[in-house]
């Protein structure tokens, strides 16, 4: 029983920690783009071709010559391609340019609000009215996104509409991730499928900006955040978030994941100097709020 617990409280730490990785890939994002003056096209396709390649390799660690079964099939073969364009390309670029257009907590709540995109779909796919609790998040989501964007006076902006639209965007992407992608993860795994959709997508998005041809500064801390968002944003937080699920389930999971925006909104305030009001926080507090009561019901969206 005893050793039951303990491995439940490692499960639960490195979900978390998974999480965190994931929401400090976002501010060494936003590092890169304020002090060092790099684009959102740069870092995408850099990011996407390094850390498809890096996963790739563990996926050969973890799982062998089995990480290159998803191509034996024609019909999976085209679903990693267009999950690869509109899944991972699309919600990619669309969350690092929302950081770059306002910072790495607003982007990453804003794209937190996936799983209203995706309870939509499902109501209108089935056809079905939104439930109670499905209402509520809804709403609440949209409060606090309207707080977010305008402070309360509708008058007026307080973020840009490239980055409210880009916000939701990403949101939209990281929707089109999880739809486009559950039928060949559950046949494959993560490695395959993450890794080589990030390495599809990198190709295209270098031969498009060709990065190589950008000057970019060498100086160790654009190296490490670099790295960060390569290495720590993408290998350290798939393995240790993957770890966690497997033994929390992805119910614990889902709401153990909250963590990553609340990261990157406590590490951009206090390391990057974003400014975040009252209102701001409310909005923050309400969008997360209610992606967490609607994970709650996550079973039952698919009903």
């Amino acid at each position: 029983m005893e050793q039951k617990k303990e491995s439940r409280t490692a499960g639960i730490l490195f979900t978390l920690c998974g999480g965190v990785c994931w929401g400090l890939s976002g501010c060494f994002g936003q590092f890169l783009f304020q002090e060092r003056s790099l684009t959102a096209e740069w870092l995408v396709a850099v990011r996407m071709l390094l850390a498809g390649l890096l996963l790739v390799m563990i996926g050969h660690i973890v799982q062998g010559k089995k990480v290159n079964d998803i191509f034996r099939d024609k019909k999976d073969r085209k679903q990693l391609f267009w999950f690869s364009v509109f899944g991972m390309l699309f919600c990619q670029y669309t969350y690092f340019a929302a950081i770059a257009e306002s910072n790495a907590g607003t982007a990453t709540v804003l794209q937190s609000t996936a799983p209203i995109l995706i309870l939509a779909v499902v109501c209108i796919t089935r056809p079905r009215l939104p439930k109670g609790v499905e209402a509520l998040a809804i709403l609440g989501a949209l409060v606090g996104t309207f707080l977010l964007s305008t402070h309360g006076d509708i008058s007026s902006m307080q973020l840009t509409p490239l980055a409210l639209i880009l916000g939701l965007c990403a949101a939209a992407g990281a929707a089109m991730y999880n739809l486009m992608s559950s039928k060949i993860l559950q046949k494959y795994g993560v490695y395959p499928v993450v890794g080589y959709g990030m390495l599809i997508a990198g190709i295209l998005m270098c031969i498009v900006v060709r990065p190589w041809e950008r000057e970019v500064p060498t100086d160790i801390q654009t190296i490490l955040a670099t790295a960060g968002v390569i290495i720590i944003g993408t290998a350290v937080a798939f393995s240790l978030y993957l770890k966690g699920v497997s033994i929390v389930g992805p119910f614990m999971g889902s709401l153990l994941g909250s963590v990553e925006p609340v990261t990157a909104i406590v590490v951009s305030f206090l390391f990057l100097h974003s400014d975040f009001q009252l209102l701001d926080l409310v909005g923050f507090a309400l969008i997360l709020v209610t992606v967490t009561l609607l994970s709650t019901r996550k079973q039952s969206i698919g009903t």
